[in-house]
This record gives C-alpha cells, sequence and structure tokens, in this order.
C-alpha cells in the first residue's frame, strides 16, 4: 500500500498521462464552468453553516444567545463564506474499473476526480484523494495550498486497474482520517463490492457527512451491444464463461436495471445522493448538473 508521502516517480509515461490529464481536467472544468448559471462559491453565500466557542477576540455580535440560553456556554454563528470544505474523493480502481478501449472506465473515473477536485479548490476548498480496490492504494490528504490539484492528478495518473473491491477497508481508512463533518463523493461502478456499499454510505451519513454517489458504468455495460456469441472474462477474478447474446442481452438488461434500482433506492432511503454516469456522457454537463443543485 502506498503511504502518504510516497513520492511517485516521474517517468515519461508518468509525465505523458499528467499531461493528458490535465488537459481533460481542464477542458471539463471549462465546459463545467460555462454550463452554470449561477455562481456554485460557497463565499458568496451567509447562509449559517455551524458554531464554534467563543474565544476572546471573536466579534460579539455575533454571538449566538439561543445556544448560550440552552447551554450555557458562548458560542459564535460561523457562516458558509467562513468555513473551509473538505471533499473526499474516493476512487474505485479494482480490476472491473479497466473495462473499456480507448477509454476506460478508470479513465472517466479519473477525468471526474480530477475536475471536482480543480473545481473544489477554486473555491477554496480542501479536497482530498482516496483510491481503493483490494487495499487502499493511495491517499492525498485535504489542502487548500497552491499546488494541491497537481498533487492529486498526479496521483490520478498513476492508478492502475487491478484486483478485487474492498468497500469496506476503503471506508475503514477514511474513518481514520476525516475529522469533522464532511463531503465524501464515491466513485466507482459497485462491483463485486458484497452489498456493503449502502451500508456503509449510511452509516457516514449518520455520523453528519454528505454523501454523493457515482455510479460508473460502460457504455457496454449499460446497452450489452454484442451480436455473437462471445467468451466473457472476469476482472477482478479468473472466471470467463461462454455468452450468446441474442439469448442474453434481455435477461442481463433486466438484472443490470434491478441492480441500479437497488442502489438507487438504498441510496435515497440512506439520504445519499445517487447519479448514474456512463462513460460516453459529457463530463462536464454531469458535473455542471450536480454543481448547480447544489448537493454538496
Amino acid at each position: 500500500m502506498q503511504k502518504p508521502d510516497d513520492k511517485l516517480r516521474l517517468d515519461a509515461e508518468t509525465l505523458t498521462k499528467l499531461a493528458h490529464l490535465h488537459l481533460r481536467v481542464r477542458r471539463v472544468v471549462e465546459g463545467t464552468m460555462a454550463g452554470l448559471h449561477r455562481s456554485p462559491h460557497r463565499g458568496s453565500s451567509i447562509e449559517f453553516a455551524e458554531h464554534k466557542e467563543y474565544s476572546p477576540g471573536d466579534d460579539l455580535r455575533r454571538l449566538d444567545w439561543k445556544a448560550f440560553a440552552r447551554f450555557d456556554r458562548y458560542y459564535i454563528r460561523e457562516h458558509e463564506d467562513e468555513t473551509e470544505l473538505k471533499a473526499y474523493l474516493l476512487v474505485d480502481c479494482s480490476g472491473s474499473m479497466g473495462y473499456g478501449a480507448p477509454i476506460s472506465k478508470l479513465d472517466c473515473a479519473r477525468v471526474l476526480a480530477g475536475s471536482l477536485a480543480y473545481l473544489f479548490a477554486g473555491q477554496r476548498d480542501q479536497p482530498s484523494l482516496l483510491a481503493f480496490a483490494d487495499e487502499v492504494r493511495c491517499y492525498v490528504p485535504p489542502r487548500s495550498r497552491r499546488g494541491h490539484v497537481a498533487a492529486v492528478l498526479e496521483a490520478l495518473a498513476a492508478l492502475e486497474p487491478r484486483g478485487k473491491t474492498d468497500f469496506e477497508r476503503a471506508v475503514l481508512r477514511l474513518t481514520d482520517v476525516m475529522g469533522r463533518r464532511s463531503l465524501v463523493i464515491v466513485v466507482s461502478d459497485l462491483f463485486d463490492t458484497g452489498g456493503a456499499a449502502i451500508p456503509l454510505l449510511r452509516q457516514l451519513r449518520a455520523r453528519g457527512h454528505h454523501v454523493v454517489l457515482l455510479q460508473l458504468l460502460h457504455h457496454d455495460e449499460v446497452e450489452f451491444p454484442f451480436d455473437q456469441v462471445l467468451r466473457f472474462e472476469g476482472m477482478e477474478d479468473d472466471r470467463s464463461i461462454f455468452v450468446d447474446p441474442a439469448g442474453t442481452r434481455q435477461v442481463y438488461l433486466k438484472q443490470l436495471e434491478a441492480f441500479c434500482a437497488d442502489v438507487a433506492r438504498g441510496c435515497r432511503e440512506a439520504q445519499v445522493v445517487y447519479r448514474r454516469v456512463t462513460t460516453d456522457e459529457p463530463l462536464d454537463r454531469v458535473l455542471a448538473e450536480l454543481w448547480q443543485q447544489r448537493i454538496w
């Protein structure tokens, strides 16, 4: 498992991947911002966000007298433009995320996560990256300093799809490093999670964190556009099976829709924001839609 302070080796291949990722992220972010009709920046808001305990020198005009009457302690009201959000981006890099050519699900996940990191940093929030499969592959702590987005992109560019999915291990690591209420955005196909994903996301919500699930699927997985007998090989194990698409397509599509419906229903009941994303969707539209809804 890669330690947070490990330095990634910047060989020619890594630099090429990083350059391409920078370019794609910049294009997606530009498209996202062009598609917004109002500012997403929390600094433009004066809505109440949270309390902090009074310290000498704080503005007495912001004392919350209702909180004093209830708790017999002095608290200062902080507003949204005074609090930095910690945004934890959980990216699935298990074997199944490697499906797709020339653009895989993991490639799309890189761009999604990189664009989100860029957008959060642009409004003075603190993006973080935790990539996982059968173990936590990398962790980039939340920061707001200059150059932090480049560190996130560098870590994303180095990811390789391999191994099984252990969502529980990722969430356990996340709870170890998280502090106060934060935003958690999960990018995963949710394959082979053993049904653990929704209960774990529900636990995060119960602890006061805001949670968003972006279920990322390839166009082939959604449409099943195959027309001849093929051997399908497992990407997270060594199983394989011969399939006749003509006799399998309807059953497969029905099961996939049932699976996604169960995920959506579980998220709705757990108060987790859910969005299914396919690799052929314009990612700037996806992000603009999420940003406009102010889901975080």
